[in-house]
């Protein structure tokens, strides 16, 4: 469903976004060349193999980006919120999407075109400075989560993914405590690469070790520092 733009140079997360060296001149006229599109929870953002025709800009909520294996079990890529960009690398490359993207929760996702996009790359070398070190996050991500499921045990595992949830659920990006993390356990499961049954298993041992406080659906960290020190150099 298209709604009313919001405006880029009064973005409440301009800040978090690639788009934040911008004159407000060309941020008003990315208001205009973008369209924006409230999604609701669980619905399909873009489809792996289609052909990218733009990117998109996550103004408001959290996206899930994942794969579907042969038996249909999805596998959870990476995650994105508020700030973030989606389909930039498949856009650059010329290549189709490698992966779907669907809504966690109800979301308010910009799309810019591709020639107004490549428009803005032109004009602003920092821009691309800022595109090439968001490719790098998501090479050292993608390293890093390769490293953890090869070498920890999945109890490690689920330590460090609520920390790196913490971080997604956080408005300001921010790891802290009292807040609360609310994902499906298979989306978390996917996550970490292991079976629900193991994560529900695990989340109700932290909460007897007084680590986390579960209610429902809803996780919030109760001990940062030894959920570290579970995760080991998280």
């Amino acid at each position: 469903m298209k709604i009313e733009k919001p405006s880029c140079p009064l973005c409440l997360v301009k800040s978090e976004s690639i788009f934040n060296t911008l004159s407000n001149e060309d941020l008003t006229e990315l208001s205009r060349n973008k369209v924006c599109t409230f999604y609701k929870k669980g619905q399909i953002v873009f489809y792996d193999g289609r052909i990218p025709t733009g990117i998109y800009c996550i103004e408001r909520g959290k996206i899930k980006i994942f794969k579907l294996g042969a038996d249909g079990k999805e596998q959870i890529v990476r995650l994105a919120a508020s700030g973030g960009i989606l389909g930039v690398r498949a856009l650059i490359s010329g290549r189709h999407y490698h992966a779907s993207a669907a809504t966690l929760e109800d979301s308010v996702i910009c799309f810019i075109s591709k020639s107004f996009f490549f428009y803005l790359m032109k004009k602003y070398p920092l821009l691309y400075d800022e595109i090439v070190q968001y490719l790098c996050s998501l090479l050292e991500e993608a390293e890093d989560r390769i490293i953890s499921i090869a070498q920890k045990p999945v109890r490690e595992r689920l330590a460090e993914t609520l920390l790196f949830l913490n971080t997604i659920f956080c408005s300001n990006g921010k790891t802290y405590t009292n807040h609360k993390i609310s994902i499906p356990r298979e989306d978390m499961a996917n996550i970490i690469g292991t079976a629900t049954e193991t994560v529900i298993r695990l989340l109700s041992e932290f909460k007897e070790e007084n680590l986390i406080q579960v209610k429902g659906r809803a996780i919030t960290l109760l001990d940062i520092e030894r959920l570290k020190q579970t995760a080991r150099g998280f």
